[in-house]
């Protein structure tokens, strides 16, 4: 008898030409498209085979059981070498390695004894990419833009509420897409599209949903992980052999970040282990064919802030699959086949919910990725290598944009600056010290003083409620007398007769005179926009006393006939002051990015450029509105014509303002982007030159630390920073409409938290 049946059993190793095998039973003649003998031959055999098949090798053989059984038992488990046993026995071990708990508490004496082997090493395991690897695919992520998150974990109101965790998961569904399609656009396809999808792992059944269904239907509580997979619509809930990478969203990730003493906890890695012996598993029985070795799978770690990557490699054929011992095989197999990398816990996510990609952290889970998708989709088009290998010339682009100098390397390895600019190489600093000041001529109001000008041929009064005074120059908020519950900026210019022996005097005359000018024109031009200055009133004062000035025209002898008014609306908070108070944050960035590019674009529509956009020429208006807005002021130094030459700032003017003493089309962006990095915390040094000046410029961009510092608010202001610096210096213009869609994407009117939408 079983001579009889090895002898069977050799025949269905080598079934004829054009049988599929032993798990293929249910075939036609005409599919098979052979001789009927030949058929009829196989159908025999396979049919011996399904009586064998037919015994339950589930269940243990009874205790005295037939010889008979026992030679059947014994045959069948000779016979698992054949290519369709052997998937069906792993088929049935993987149906059975379902509970992560228990491999968890199999491990616990391998976790301790590679624990105590580590001694006081941060980590008992091998990082899975060395440092010149992210550095290098760092290097190729420079010129990629990945897209803007709209939802985003929170970890300043992070907790173990539903609420929080719902949003984590949305947070991180939306983080691994544009994770995903970064990668593919970059490396593989821009035209292609993305074959990959993004859903939660329901543990009840190991099946997966969208993030957004399974916490509509009450899944919340079962999630157990967010996975990256191959789309296929013939399983809609996802095939384990499908999947690229798992991210678990496990809280406190965070406390064995770099820098801290604790490691990682066995619950967390175990369960780590559990779900990459799974998709190994899964792929060991998958009909796909995997470009790279399907033997390498990885899981992220990941919170609101924090993230990791485990990387797991073994042949899961060298697993003993014992189906009543799925655990026990699993660790040993764990312990003498596999090799596990653990990657150090750092930052993804900023306070505010924003990726930082460019950091280590986003590094590292985005390398992971990449590795995911060439095991699936094969080597990309373009190469690391290849995208790397463009950060030099990136750099020197750069460098040639701004005309900062050679780019070849002096002796001591530093790039040699060399300043090629028409403007002066000394700038001359006037010296407060010697600053002339007439007290005789200086106007100076009082809180509740009334001031009148003639403005039209009629006069109009203000009542003086507020003096500012911003260390360079003193305006007045005051309301008109007529209508004492409106609130209005009041200027009060300098007189034509001081304009030669004071420095501030001119300041002065660019505040009011020059201002009102530049008002005007926009007035004659149409320009209308909530975020421009609207002009008021202007003038000149109506001086105490009987004005004694001739008939032919000029001043009288008082020391404030002729003095000039400007009177404009509406009045808000500087961005300067609201940065000293810390008021400043993500939605003021970002609001007051979207309302000033807004001013510059209708502006741009009448060739008009502002040329002085710094801290305190921004308002933030609240008073008598639902939403606050900001406002662009200051235009005393507007652009009209070529003769005329922008403000000069150290620390907010554009390089070709600095250099050329002229505007190009991306000036004022660039002098924005100054602003928005010095109002979200960004270091400005000591300038007392343009040469430091273009020289901070230059260290700043090539080494992106403003993008980087953006990037902590926002990934929509950097991406806007990383727009403005390819534009610099060139006379390309800005884009306005596609960047006010964007930010205005990201504004939140409705409420001042989070807000978790529906799309990305």
């Amino acid at each position: 008898m079983i001579k009889k049946l090895a002898k069977e059993l050799k025949n269905l190793e080598s079934p004829p030409e054009g049988i599929l095998g032993v798990n293929d039973y249910d075939f036609s003649v005409s599919e098979a498209g052979i001789e009927v003998p030949a058929v009829t031959a196989y159908k025999n055999n396979v049919s011996r085979m399904k009586q064998l098949l037919s015994h339950d090798f589930r269940r243990p053989p009874p205790k005295g059981g037939s010889s008979d059984q026992e030679s059947i038992g014994s045959e069948t488990k000779r016979s698992s070498v054949s290519s369709g046993s052997r998937s069906r026995l792993h088929k049935e071990f993987l149906s059975r390695f379902v509970d992560s708990q228990t491999l968890t508490a199999r491990l616990e004496d391998w976790f301790e004894l590679i624990s105590e082997q580590s001694g006081k090493k941060k980590s008992a395991f091998d990082v899975p990419f060395e440092l010149i690897e992210l550095q290098k695919f760092d290097y190729a992520l420079e010129g990629v833009s990945f897209q803007q998150l709209v939802r985003m974990p929170n970890a300043v109101y992070a907790s173990t509420s539903d609420a929080a965790e719902a949003t984590a998961y949305l947070a991180i569904e939306d983080f691994l897409h544009a994770s995903v399609k970064g990668l593919w656009e970059a490396f593989w396809s821009q035209d292609d599209p993305i074959p990959f999808s993004v859903a939660c792992l329901y543990n009840e059944n190991l099946k997966f949903y969208q993030a957004e269904k399974a916490i509509g239907n009450g899944k919340l509580s079962g999630l157990g992980a967010t996975g990256v997979l191959l789309n296929n619509p013939r399983h809609p809930h996802g095939k384990w052999d499908h999947v690229l990478e798992l991210a678990l969203l496990r809280p406190h990730i965070r406390s064995v970040a770099a820098g801290s003493d604790q490691k990682l906890s066995l619950s967390v890695l175990g369960e780590a282990l559990f779900y990459a012996l799974r998709m190994l598993l899964s792929r060991s029985l998958s009909k796909l064919n995997f470009s790279e070795s399907p033997n390498c799978a990885y899981v992220l770690l990941v919170d609101s802030q924090y993230g990791g990557v485990v990387k797991v490699e073994g042949d899961v054929d060298k697993l003993e699959f014992d189906v009543y011992n799925v655990y026990d095989c699993s660790v040993d197999w764990i312990k003498k086949h596999c090799k596990v990398s653990v990657s150090p816990i750092d930052r993804i996510w900023n306070k505010l919910g924003n990726a930082n990609w460019g950091d280590i952290g986003a590094l590292q889970v985005l390398f992971a990725t990449f590795h995911c998708i060439v095991q699936y989709a094969g080597m990309p088009k373009h190469s690391i290598e290849d995208l790397a290998a463009d950060h030099g010339s990136r750099l020197q682009t750069r460098r040639v944009a701004r005309q900062l100098g050679d780019s070849r390397v002096n002796g001591n390895g530093l790039f040699q600056f060399q300043q090629q600019s028409a403007s002066p190489e000394i700038v001359e600093v006037p010296d407060e010290s010697i600053k002339i000041k007439s007290e005789e001529f200086i106007m100076k109001l009082d809180v509740g003083s009334v001031l009148w000008l003639e403005d039209s041929d009629q006069q109009k009064g203000y009542q003086i409620n507020d003096v500012v005074d911003n260390n360079e120059l003193r305006y007045y908020i005051a309301s008109p007398v007529k209508d004492p519950g409106k609130s209005l900026f009041l200027y009060v210019g300098s007189h034509p007769s001081q304009l030669e022996p004071a420095w501030e005097d001119m300041d002065l005359w660019f505040q009011v005179q020059r201002q009102t000018k530049i008002l005007t024109v926009m007035r004659q031009k149409g320009l209308s926009s909530k975020y421009l200055p609207q002009l008021s009133a202007s003038g000149r004062i109506v001086h105490p006393g009987r004005c004694q000035k001739p008939s032919s025209g000029g001043n009288c002898d008082h020391p404030w006939c002729g003095t000039p008014i400007l009177v404009t609306n509406p009045v808000g908070e500087t961005v300067a002051d609201m940065v000293n108070a810390g008021r400043f944050g993500l939605d003021e960035a970002i609001r007051c990015c979207h309302d000033c590019l807004s001013a510059l674009s209708t502006t741009s529509s009448a060739d008009i450029r502002h040329g002085d956009i710094r801290p305190e020429n921004i308002i933030c208006v609240r008073s008598g509105v639902r939403h606050p807005y900001f406002v662009l002021v200051g235009w005393g130094h507007a652009i009209l014509e070529d003769r005329d030459r922008p403000a000069m700032n150290l620390h907010f003017s554009s390089t070709y303002a600095l250099q050329e003493r002229k505007l190009c089309s991306a000036s004022d962006a660039e002098s924005l982007v100054y602003v928005l990095y010095f109002a979200c915390g960004g270091a400005l040094p000591d300038l007392d030159s343009v040469e430091g000046a273009l020289q901070w410029r230059e260290t700043s961009w090539s080494r992106r630390l403003i993008q980087l510092k953006l990037g902590e608010v926002s990934t929509v202001l950097k991406a806007f920073a990383d727009y403005v610096d390819s534009l610099c210096g060139t006379p390309y213009p800005i884009d306005y409409d596609i960047w006010l869609r964007r930010l205005r994407r990201n504004i939140h009117d409705d409420d001042h938290g989070k807000q978790v939408g529906t799309s990305g």
